[in-house]
C-alpha cells in the first residue's frame, strides 16, 4: 500500500467551506481523477483518507495537510496535478509527497496566522500587541458544546507581531495586519481567541470581523520561533534512502555485459 502525503489550500470565498464540505469536494476528485484508493473494511467502507488538524470555517489557509493510502503505486507529482484539475479554484493542491516516514499529525505543532484588522489603526494595534505579550496570562472564554470554557490564550502564542499594511494600498482607510505564531495545545487555541485576548488586555475590537489565514504549520523550533515544513522529512528520506539492489547491480555491470 503507498502512502501519498498533500498540501492543500482554502483560498477566497472557498474559506468558507467546512470541513466536511471539503471531504465531499475532495471524494469526488479522487472519483474523477481515478485514483486507485485503499478502503476501509466492513459494512460500509470508505476510502482511506486521513485530514491533519483542519483551520476553523471561515478562515482561509496556505497549508492544510492530508494523507491517502493507495493500492497501486502512483507518481506524487502526477497525482497532484490531476487532483488539482478535479477540484474548484481556490481548493488547491499545492504540494505532494510519498510518506516514508510516520507521524505527519505528530509534526503539525504550530501554525502562522495572519488577521487583518480593517478599520484599526497599526498604531493601536502595536499598543495591544504589547499589552499582550507582557501579560503572563490572558483569560479568556469560548462557548463549546458543553457549554462556556474559559482557558489561557497567552500561553499558546508564541510570537505576535503588528505588521504595517503595504503602501500601495487601495484605499486610506485604518488597516493593521497581525502575524502570529500558536502551538497545538490542548486546548487549542485559534485565532479568534488571541483576538479576544487583545480585546480583554488592550479593549481592542475591531468594527469589523477579521479576515484569518493560515500561512503555515509544522514543525516548531524552539530556537528560532519559526515553523518548518512538515513535509521535509520525507523528501529528505528520499534522498538518504540507500540505492536499490537492482541498481547495484547495473553499477557494477562492466561495459559491454549482456550483449550478445
Amino acid at each position: 500500500m503507498q502512502r501519498i502525503r498533500l498540501r492543500y489550500t482554502k483560498r477566497g470565498r472557498l474559506r468558507f467551506t467546512s470541513h466536511r464540505d471539503f471531504q465531499r469536494a475532495f471524494e469526488r476528485a479522487l472519483r474523477r481523477a481515478d485514483v486507485p484508493m485503499a478502503y476501509s473494511a466492513g459494512f460500509t467502507p470508505h476510502p482511506k483518507v486521513s485530514y491533519a488538524n483542519a483551520a476553523p470555517t471561515g478562515t482561509g489557509s496556505e497549508a492544510e495537510y492530508l494523507e491517502i493510502a493507495l493500492t497501486a503505486t502512483r507518481d506524487a507529482d502526477e497525482l497532484r496535478e490531476l487532483l488539482d484539475e478535479s477540484l474548484p479554484d481556490g481548493l488547491d493542491i499545492t504540494d505532494a509527497v510519498e510518506a516514508r516516514t510516520s507521524g505527519l499529525a505528530d509534526r503539525l505543532q504550530a501554525s502562522v496566522w495572519e488577521m487583518r484588522l480593517d478599520g484599526v489603526s497599526p498604531e493601536d494595534a502595536e499598543k495591544a500587541v504589547e499589552a499582550f505579550l507582557a501579560a503572563e496570562s490572558v483569560e479568556v472564554q469560548r462557548r463549546t458544546k458543553n457549554g462556556m470554557r474559559s482557558f489561557d490564550a497567552r500561553s499558546a502564542v508564541a510570537d505576535l507581531q503588528a505588521v504595517r499594511p503595504p503602501s500601495d494600498r487601495p484605499d486610506d482607510k485604518p488597516c493593521a495586519i497581525l502575524r502570529l505564531v500558536v502551538r497545538h495545545l490542548t486546548p487549542a487555541v485559534r485565532p479568534d481567541d488571541v483576538l479576544s485576548g487583545l480585546r480583554a488586555v488592550a479593549d481592542l475590537a475591531p468594527p469589523v470581523p477579521a479576515a484569518v489565514s493560515r500561512l503555515a504549520q509544522g514543525l516548531f523550533d524552539e530556537e528560532s520561533g519559526t515553523v518548518t515544513d512538515p513535509l521535509a522529512p520525507d523528501r529528505e528520506a528520499v534522498t538518504a534512502a540507500p540505492p536499490t539492489a537492482a541498481g547495484l547491480t547495473a553499477a557494477k555491470a562492466p561495459e559491454g555485459a549482456g550483449s550478445a
